[in-house]
């Protein structure tokens, strides 16, 4: 996906009100932080937490400053998760509910269902993930990227060597039609 299209996409998920909740955070944190449906869908409403102005999302063991945006969406969730009551998303036992609670509530949403609701409203999934990878990995030390994604660091450097390696066929690619 090149990048102007994940950045429409990052876009419309946070301004587009026609889309369900779930989709444009989805859409968002894929976007932004290259998480992967499985890890989302994972997330817990303890993991977001307001400082002052800010709002923090903590991936793996980081806190991510969010876009205001999203803060404001990931809110409105945890107030009024879809398709659930309030009653039903807090679990009895005091642990944290699910940002993205299934049936039971006690258990997450299924990431095949998740992946069902981006295709029906036109955000991709997978494509998108690809790319904010490859911006990020081209941006910042694979040992960063590992960090604030919750990579390993194995799996970073792989991505790194991709990146190297598709720019270095890129440019030999625009070097021969010059």
């Amino acid at each position: 996906m090149p990048s102007e299209e994940l950045s429409q996409q990052l876009r419309r998920c946070l301004n587009d009100d026609t889309l369900p909740l779930e989709a444009r955070i989805i859409g968002s944190l894929t976007s932004l932080y290259a998480m992967p449906t499985t890890r989302i869908v994972e997330l817990t409403t303890d993991r977001f937490n307001r400082d002052g102005n800010d709002a923090y999302l903590t991936i793996d063991r980081h806190p991510v400053l969010l876009p205001p945006k999203l803060a404001v969406l990931i809110e409105r969730q945890i107030a009024s998760p879809s398709g659930h009551t309030s009653v039903l998303q807090r679990p009895h036992d005091g642990t944290p509910g699910f940002l993205f609670p299934g049936r039971p509530p006690s258990r997450p949403r299924r990431a095949e269902s998740v992946h069902q609701c981006m295709r029906k409203n036109g955000l991709p999934g997978i494509h998108a993930r690809n790319t904010a990878m490859m911006e990020a990995i081209t941006d910042l030390p694979p040992i960063v990227v590992s960090d604030l994604f919750g990579l390993h660091p194995n799996t970073a450097y792989v991505w790194a060597q991709y990146a190297q390696n598709s720019w270095s066929e890129y440019l030999e690619a625009v070097q021969a039609t010059e």
